[in-house]
């Protein structure tokens, strides 16, 4: 790999790991030391690489410069060291090496301890979020911002005021006790779904983004399983979810990046492997005696991997839509259900129930309307398709939207 190609590459994959266990070395208090430290070294790499070439172990090339200059940071900052040092001072001379424990087992441990500080209650999940794309997913600032269709000092100050919280929280980079694992999982859990689903309903346009968004939530999720305490139902429910949805990732963009709605997906497209993974989990997560929202999302999801229109399809993602809404109700999981409604008991069944829940402000709900008007009163379907329009946001929604206004 060409050395424009590799540094991208490790900043992705090497990024996190390093950023978390310096996280861990020097405590929640310096979560921006370490990032800085971190960014440091992948520019030394830059600059270095640029002129006498990439070494023999680009990784431990890393490792190594990281570790020098975490000792440098040390030796310079005095403040820093009244806090941080002492601890390493009292086992080290001034000459011995400070260690820094690179083992993939570290590695590991650290991103997960780091995630359940970073998902804390104390900061909200938008800024959870942003902290886990920064610090576990090695995404750069401006791609945060792309992700959150914001602006780049935006997002500096948003995770500056998380950092600050959990410094005051004085939040522990551990794994939770066992008593607590349950109650903490939940707010991971719930971060990660929130993650995927910034990638997989991003109104971004950049489509490599979204679909590193959503790889990223499923490697993270797939970290839980592989911890003995969290590889729990819930999360094996999430990970089958993610699996399904991503399934189908390739066949939602048409050749111009045009949005393709479910009914005119190309099957072809779909990932099969991914599916079976879908279903693997989905078999892992039953084992439990609880379900969770995630067991039925995932559910939902798994039924829109079978390309069919039959009643029985339908009536089970009806049935799915209702357990839903009474283990979690929300206006756009209502919104979602009056699709399979009137594919199971009509149009007119599902507009009466859609027109109840007035989401005047959302462009989905007057999409759906238009959708359902559709052969029964074309002027009211027109009428919610060109308010859907004027509420949409993407030029692909749009788009899409003024394809309905002209087949009218």
């Amino acid at each position: 790999m060409d050395q424009p190609e590799l540094i991208p590459h490790l900043f992705r994959s090497e990024f996190r790991k390093i950023t978390s266990v310096l996280c861990k070395q020097f405590g929640i208090d310096h979560m921006q030391v370490a990032e800085d430290i971190t960014s440091d070294t992948f520019i030394a790499a830059f600059e270095t690489w640029s002129h006498k070439g990439i070494p023999e172990n680009p990784t431990a090339w890393l490792y190594t410069v990281a570790k020098n200059k975490v000792k440098n940071h040390i030796a310079r900052q005095r403040l820093f060291t009244e806090k941080i040092a002492k601890e390493i001072q009292a086992t080290h001379s001034a000459t011995e090496e400070i260690d820094i424990d690179w083992s993939d087992q570290h590695f590991f441990d650290s991103q997960l301890q780091m995630l359940f500080a970073i998902c804390h209650p104390s900061i909200s999940q938008e800024s959870q979020i942003g902290l886990a794309l920064r610090i576990l997913c090695g995404f750069g600032i401006n791609e945060i911002a792309d992700a959150f269709l914001t602006n780049k000092e935006t997002i500096n100050k948003r995770l500056f005021r998380a950092r600050e919280k959990l410094r005051a929280e004085k939040v522990p980079i551990e794994f939770p006790h066992e008593s607590e694992i349950a109650t903490r999982l939940d707010s991971v859990l719930a971060t990660l779904y929130l993650l995927f689903s910034e990638g997989y309903y991003s109104e971004s346009q950049d489509s490599v983004l979204r679909k590193d968004l959503c790889l990223e939530a499923m490697r993270l999720t797939y970290m839980l399983i592989e911890y003995e305490k969290t590889d729990q139902p819930a999360v094996n429910a999430l990970l089958a979810l993610m699996c399904f949805h991503s399934s189908r990732f390739e066949a939602r963009k048409d050749y111009n990046g045009e949005l393709v709605l479910y009914d005119d997906q190309d099957e072809s497209l779909w990932n099969y492997e991914l599916i079976a993974k879908g279903a693997y989990f989905l078999n892992q997560a039953s084992q439990g005696t609880t379900v969770s929202k995630y067991h039925i999302e995932a559910g939902i999801a798994y039924w829109h991997t079978v390309k069919t229109d039959s009643i029985e399809k339908w009536s089970a993602i009806l049935k799915l839509h209702n357990q839903l809404l009474m283990a979690e109700y929300s206006p756009i999981a209502a919104l979602n259900r009056t699709y399979a409604l009137a594919k199971v008991k009509g149009k007119e069944a599902a507009i009466a129930e859609a027109e109840k829940l007035q989401l005047h402000d959302n462009h989905f709900y007057f999409t759906l309307l238009g959708e359902l008007y559709k052969g029964i009163d074309d002027k009211k379907a027109k009428e919610n398709f060109i308010r859907a329009k004027e509420l949409a946001k993407t030029r692909a929604d749009k788009h899409i939207i003024q394809k309905n206004i002209d087949t009218l």
